[in-house]
């Protein structure tokens, strides 16, 4: 396989999945936040999740985690330098959803009507 290629799906693995686009776009639009403020950004991720996918980004160097001893203890998130240089290319992405997804959705449709009985789609959406 080309290495090209190996290097876009390591990338796409590493900032595509399901909540890392909207972890990510929070903290580099937003700044440092707290876990709770995460949350409350990010509808519908649980808290078990979003602290996974916060860990994975940390060890990723796409997250900084901030640690304050106080009464009551603090975290707080930050995008890195490393992660904030991702801002072009989910601005990209973004841009390219909002002026294709028409064409995208219209191919679905005539898939999804040509489809043989029985034969199995997907009908994803961002």
């Amino acid at each position: 396989m080309d290495p090209r290629v190996e290097r876009v799906e390591a990338a796409m693995g590493l900032i595509g999945s399901r909540w890392r686009p909207a972890i990510m776009f929070a903290l580099i639009m937003k700044g440092t936040q707290r876990f709770s403020e995460l949350r409350r950004l990010i509808p519908g991720v649980s808290q078990r999740m979003l602290t996974k996918q916060l860990r994975d980004l940390e060890r990723h160097g796409l997250v900084r985690r901030q640690f304050f001893e106080s009464v009551p203890p603090r975290v707080e998130y930050s995008a890195t330098d490393l992660g904030k240089s991702l801002h072009s290319i989910y601005k990209l992405v973004c841009d390219w959803a909002g002026d294709k997804w028409g064409d995208v959705t219209k191919s679905r449709q005539r898939y999804d009507r040509l489809a043989k009985p029985g034969r199995s789609t997907t009908n994803t959406h961002p």
